[in-house]
């Protein structure tokens, strides 16, 4: 931990120490009404996934915007929202282990808890767990579907028939339905790409759904998207529940994306601030947020509105900027990166602070920091 923050409530952005993870309170909240406007009035549910941000104060006001809960990918990211008061987490991701398969059931005891399974000892793993319980617990199970990532998940057909069969002869685990996200197809740059790749994902999320229900299951939840194909999936006819996370910040691979007639613009709202710290030469400064600063996983962060300067190379503590001096950069400068991937970012930072017209209005905890059990 750090001994103390880059700023307080009250502060001047120009006073906030560097490096530091800025969050544009009013872009946020406007981001975060685009998205209730976005699926109001259709069939559809949101359950946004909360491994983009890790913060319960985030989580909170996406639910009293009409969220019906949260996503996240990690038990102990669950656990972390469920200390907080949230109440309905699907956990994407398939849980293996008897200690992780003991702390879900532990969650499962207060809170609505989802998890995905793709093979059949992931079923039985969790069935015997549950029903040591003796009816104290109540565990969601989703089938994920492999629908075009090639990560986890089965295809549609015989095998997740099979699971579905396992999982509905299991008094303790209740079938909720099918997890079917196309992760590979938020980035594709070109909007007709993204439309082609999320309507053959609807395909076989449809196919797997026709066929479990043939058997006598019932699917009430297919859900899946993000923040790149969402309004596809929204008009699918199949998915009934969407998990966009980034909306909520964006960063610069979601922001080179081209956008369809149909695609929703969200706002810039997530920011590295960091200040110029060496200026060695006149085509090169140096800044003093690196790769402990923001991740470049997805690429370089650029600089917020300076299209002259160009951030190149990053090492741990160091960013190195180029530039053609079209605008002199000056010693002890304050710049704004966008970072190039939010997730990664974000887990880099205890602390967001919340600003809006040039003060600190709030530190909102990264609470679910490091929790990657």
């Amino acid at each position: 931990m750090t001994p103390w923050n880059a700023a307080q409530p009250g502060d001047s952005h120009a006073d906030i120490d560097t490096p530091a993870l800025l969050l544009d309170l009013d872009a946020f909240e406007r981001n975060l009404d685009r998205m209730s406007e976005a699926i109001k009035g259709r069939s559809v549910r949101l359950r946004p996934h909360a491994k983009s941000h890790k913060c319960p104060e985030i989580a909170l006001r996406q639910i009293a915007r009409g969220a019906v809960g949260i996503c996240c990918q990690k038990v102990s990211e669950a656990a972390v929202f469920v200390d907080a008061g949230i109440t309905d987490i699907l956990i994407t991701n398939q849980v293996v282990g008897a200690v992780k398969i003991r702390r879900v059931m532990e969650l499962a005891a207060v809170a609505r808890i989802g998890v995905l399974v793709d093979h059949p000892l992931q079923v039985q793993a969790l069935a015997a767990a549950a029903a040591a319980k003796a009816g104290a617990v109540a565990l969601d199970v989703y089938i994920e579907i492999d629908v075009g990532s090639h990560r986890c998940g089965v295809a549609p057909g015989e095998d997740a028939v099979h699971l579905a069969e396992l999982i509905g002869a299991c008094a303790s685990l209740r079938f909720a339905g099918l997890h079917c996200y196309h992760g590979s197809a938020q980035h594709l740059r070109d909007p007709m790409s993204r439309a082609t790749a999320i309507a053959k994902a609807a395909e076989l999320a449809r196919t797997a759904k026709q066929g479990i229900e043939a058997k006598g299951y019932a699917v009430d939840i297919v859900t899946g998207a993000g923040t790149g194909t969402f309004t596809h999936e929204r008009d699918s006819d199949v998915y009934n529940e969407l998990q966009p996370g980034s909306y909520i910040f964006m960063d610069r691979d979601y922001g080179e994306n081209l956008l369809g007639a149909d695609d929703i613009r969200f706002e810039q709202a997530l920011f590295v601030k960091t200040t110029v710290m060496s200026r060695p030469t006149a085509d090169r400064a140096v800044v003093d947020a690196g790769l402990k600063a923001s991740s470049v996983d997805s690429g370089m962060p650029s600089v917020w509105q300076r299209s002259d300067l160009r951030y190149t190379n990053a090492s741990d503590e160091h960013g190195v900027l180029t530039t053609d001096n079209a605008r002199p950069v000056a010693m002890g400068e304050q710049l704004m990166l966008v970072p190039g991937h939010c997730d990664p970012t974000v887990n880099l930072y205890d602390t967001l602070i919340c600003v809006r017209n040039g003060k600190v209005e709030a530190l909102w905890p990264v609470a679910a920091r490091g929790a990657n059990l």
